[in-house]
Formats: structure tokens, sequence, C-alpha cells
């Protein structure tokens, strides 16, 4: 094993690729071939925490995995399944108060810093049982306030420490940029805009029809939260300046900075939204980035409903569509491209001059996520044609090993498969045969712990990266949950 030290830049090998490898597997159902000639793991140990260690309790999510646990008939799967589900609520969440309100932080696992991406999605998976559970409830709109209150400290920033007071990550230190006082990192990502309303369009769709709490988020500081993100954005697209916002890194890694004086490298302003980094905290190549502008979208048109039925405020409603409606037209003008395999796809990179960057990475958004967030349909032929060229060897960070294959990308280097990428094309797949050898490579790949990692390389599961991930440990139960929803024989027959 070779667990990864607290740095979110540790172990980081090369750089994203500019241009296509030879062409290979096109088509997905190549790759679903028998995988591997490793035996298939039996068993898994529990790797939950002691009940007296663990950070907050559900009664909710406790009743949903005494429930399912025992229809899941293989055994791995089920351990899996019980450790992996509640991780989030296990091992990094630290409820409070603030100003009379609820209040929640939730770390990412091994790093003590609350990104506003991982934070969302690591609770996301919860909010069917807010209804069933007020103490589950009352965490989520804690979550959601912080969030607000972290935006409106910075709207550029992607993480942020637990107190104003606590000390900078370190790698963050020295960073050429704003520095404001309870800032983890200053990257910005459009995601980190993305995910909070991803958040909290979810809770509201859960418990609208419920009482009003006396921790509802959705008052004047949200709305302020709001505007804030639409303001961001619309800086963003860069119309006549570069905006206030640069950073430079001095690393010996070229992912880790942005070229020119930290404003990233040159865009034509076609209406598009820039962005500095990727969910991955990796410097884009090209600053118009397509997955999260395709994010941006859906997001946008979620904040004009939360603006209409929640904040009361038609003036953000209709702004909100506009932005939204400029932003998709620049998307079908300048984000597809033609490939001489699959014909025409979304590029994962472009600068509106014609250069596009063709990969696809792990993290979400990426090209293979994009149905999972709600970006386009599953059987959209656009995301389709997409998802089988990030899926193929065309894709120059996707990886094919004794034990498993799925996507990476340069965060950890090259022959790295993140198990979320197994994941998102598990949620993304429409057959059966599919998702039950996503299935198999998960169960196969966890080196023995009963968890998910950041990263495995797929001839060795035992070099791995990030034993405390949560988001791919919560992200595995929430896909445990839906096949169970909607396609339970999958689980309750033989893998």
């Amino acid at each position: 094993m070779s667990p990864q030290s607290p740095s979110r830049r540790s172990f980081l090998l090369g750089a994203a690729a500019l241009s296509l490898k030879p062409t290979g597997i096109a088509a997905v159902a190549e790759s679903l071939l028998p995988s591997p000639s490793a035996s298939p793991v039996t068993s898994l140990p529990p790797a939950r925490p002691a009940l007296a260690q663990r950070r907050f309790q559900s009664s909710a999510v406790e009743a949903l995995i005494a429930s399912l646990k025992p229809k899941i008939a293989d055994p791995a799967i089920a351990i899996l399944f019980e450790n992996c589900f509640p991780n989030t609520l296990d091992t990094t969440v630290t409820t409070g108060s603030w100003e009379g309100k609820a209040d929640t932080y939730v770390v990412t696992g091994d790093i003590d810093a609350m990104w506003l991406r991982d934070s969302s999605a690591q609770v996301v998976p919860y909010l069917p049982l807010v209804k069933s559970d007020p103490r589950l409830r009352t965490l989520v709109e804690g979550l959601i306030r912080r969030q607000g209150r972290m935006i409106l400290t910075d709207p550029y920033a992607n993480a942020f420490l637990h107190s104003p007071t606590d000390k900078p990550l370190s790698w963050a230190v020295s960073d050429q940029t704003t520095h404001i006082p309870g800032v983890g990192e200053r990257k910005w990502e459009i995601d980190s805009l993305c995910y909070p309303i991803r958040l909290a369009h979810g809770y509201w769709s859960a418990a609208k029809s419920l009482p009003a709490t006396a921790d509802n988020p959705f008052d004047d500081q949200w709305k302020a939260t709001a505007w804030k993100i639409v303001q961001t954005f619309r800086e963003q697209q860069r119309k006549h300046s570069p905006g206030p916002y640069s950073f430079q890194r001095e690393s010996p890694i070229s992912t880790e900075m942005m070229p020119l004086s930290g404003f990233g490298n040159p865009a034509r302003p076609v209406g598009l939204i820039f962005s500095g980094f990727r969910p991955s905290d990796d410097a884009c190549i090209f600053p118009l980035f397509i997955p999260a502008n395709l994010f941006a979208v859906n997001s946008l048109r979620q904040l004009s409903e939360l603006a209409t039925h929640a904040l009361n405020d038609e003036k953000l409603a209709t702004e909100c569509l506009a932005l939204a409606a400029e932003v998709e037209g620049a998307l079908r003008q300048y984000g597809t491209v033609h490939h001489p395999e699959h014909g025409v796809i979304w590029a994962y990179e472009v600068d509106g001059y014609g250069g596009t960057v063709l990969m696809d990475d792990a993290n979400a958004p990426g090209l293979l996520s994009l149905a999972y967030l709600g970006c386009c349909k599953i059987d959209d032929p656009l995301y389709q044609r997409t998802r089988n060229f990030a899926l193929s060897m065309s894709n120059p960070y996707f990886f094919r090993g004794k034990y498993a294959e799925g996507i990476g990308g340069p965060h950890q280097g090259m022959n790295n498969v993140w198990p979320m990428s197994i994941m998102m094309r598990a949620f993304t797949s429409t057959q059966d045969a599919e998702i039950r050898q996503c299935l198999r490579w998960l169960r196969d790949t966890t080196a023995g712990t009963g968890l998910m990692h950041e990263t495995f390389h797929p001839d060795n599961p035992a070099e791995f990266t990030r034993p405390w991930f949560a988001w791919a440990n919560t992200l595995f139960g929430e896909l445990i949950v839906k096949l169970m929803n909607e396609r339970p024989h999958l689980l309750t027959g033989t893998l």
C-alpha cells in the first residue's frame, strides 16, 4: 500500500495531454470482455469506526443499511455498502451552530478542509432521507448555510477552513493570489459554485412538502449567495476584462499553476465561463472547460427554480435563465468537436479559436459524469458518442489492467484508475452486463480494506492513494441504493 500524505498534490505524475493517442477501442461493448484474470474477492472486513467514535448517527441511514444489506447476494458488495454509504457521516462531519443557526463542516477525508464540491457531493446521497430524520435534515441545512457564508467570503475559493483563525493549508501559504482568512485554497473552479446549488436544490426538492424549520437556509444570506454566484459567472465570461481573479504558485508541477501572470491561457470571450482549474484541482490547459460549463447551465436553471419558489426573487430567476441560455448557445457553437472514430462529441476544453483538448478526467464534472449530474439525458446521442470516447483508448487517461479498467487523470498521473470513474460508468449505463462488470471491478480493487480509494493501479490494487476518501465511499453507497431501487436483480443475484 502507498497511502498519500495529507496533501492534495502528493505523488502527482505527469501533465495533461494535448493530443490524441493512436486510435483504439471505440465501442463500449468491446471493453466488456471478461476482465481481469484475478480471482474475485469473496469477503471484505467491516471498516466502520466503533459506534462511540462515529461523528454523526442518522436513524434513517442506519435503517436503510439494515434494510438493504441482507438483500445483497454478494457478501463483499454487502459489506462494502455497509462500510461506504455512512462514511461521510461516520468520519467527516462536525455539527454546531453559527449565530444561533445550524452549522455543518464536512471535510473531504484525510485533509482538514472543506471543499465546496466534495462536501456537497458527499451529502447529496442522503437527501432522500431527510424527510424521515429531523437530525439529518438539520445537518444538511447547516451545510447549506456554511457553504453560503463561504461563497460570500470568497466566490473564487475551492476549499475553506473550519475557522477563519485556523492556519492556512501548508501548500497554499505562498500562493500569489488574494488571501482571505478562512480560505484553505483559492483555485477558481466553476463547479465549486455549481455543487452548492445542486445540494440546495436537491434539499429543497426533498423537503419542500415539510413545514419550514428555524434553520431554513433560504434566507437573505442565501439570496445574497445566489446573486454572488451569478455575478461571479458573469465576471468570468471575461467579455470586457480578465476579471479580478488570478492565481500563481511556485511548483515543479505544471498543473499547479496558471500561465500568463496567473490569468490562464488566452481564450476568446464567446459567452462561455472561464475556469482556472478543473474539479481535480489541476489547472485547465484551455480555460473554456466544457463539462463545467454544461454543469453551470443545469445549475443556473436549478437556481432559477429556487429563486422563484424558495427565495421569492423573480429578478434573480430571470437573470439565471438568461445566463443559462447564453452559455448553452455558446456550448452548441464552440463546445463540440469531430472525432475521427466517434464522430461529433463534446470537447473537454476549448479556447474559442479552434483549439481543443480531447480527453476525459475521472473527476466530476467530466465528460462521463455529465448524465449523472443531470446535464443531459443518458440516451442523448451526443452524450453517448462522448461517453464511448471517454471509455476508449482514444482517451489518453483511460487505463486498462489485470484487475480493472477506468479513467484517471493528470492529478495522480498515468496508470492510476479512479474508482469514481467506474461508479460513474455504472451510474450512466443502461446495460446489465456493464453494470455487473463495474461492480466486480469495484469489489475486487479495495486491496482488502473494504473501502474505496482515490486511485489504484489497475495491475496492482494494493498500490493506491488516499485510504480515506469519503466522497468515493459515499458515492459507492449511492450507486447501490440506486441499483436496489431500479435494477434490484443485479444485487440480489450472482455477480
